[in-house]
């Protein structure tokens, strides 16, 4: 069994992370999946956005990651997604810009039936999740 886990987040453009951890949590489609060192082999389907977090000692680390899979191996666990950032490198501003519009695209769907419901509900999570991983864990 082995010891560490290499936790891998890559997107179309980029291998945004390649590190050592203790444990991984990964935000799949029916809840969190926990994963240790050992874990079963398995692929799952992320969720539209979550936030992966990593330990490593006592070193914790985290990423926003939005739609994608994860791919499970005894000593590897790989997620590849559709959009992949650290805290840090959110423009809090922005996200909260986004966030705003995504709440009025969605207050616009009660009147406007051309709307993609689900578009802007996911547009909706993904927004928030990156403001709330950009207050809590991005710069000081």
């Amino acid at each position: 069994m082995a010891n560490r886990l290499t936790l891998e987040i890559v997107t179309p453009e980029r291998l945004l992370l390649k590190q050592e951890a203790d444990e991984i949590t990964v935000p799949g489609l029916g809840g969190e999946l926990g994963i240790l060192p050992g874990h079963t082999p398995l692929i799952s389907q992320l969720a539209i956005a979550g936030l992966v977090s990593y330990r490593n000692g006592s070193e914790q680390g985290f990423a926003v990651v939005s739609q994608g899979f994860v791919e499970v191996m005894p000593d590897k666990v790989t997620v590849l997604a559709e959009r992949a950032e650290k805290p840090e490198e959110i423009d809090l501003a922005k996200a909260k810009t986004a966030l705003q519009e995504a709440e009025r695209t969605l207050k616009s769907a009660e009147k406007d039936p051309t709307v993609d419901v689900a578009l802007a509900l996911a547009e909706l999570d993904s927004a928030m999740v990156r403001v709330q991983a950009a207050e809590r864990f991005g710069r000081r």
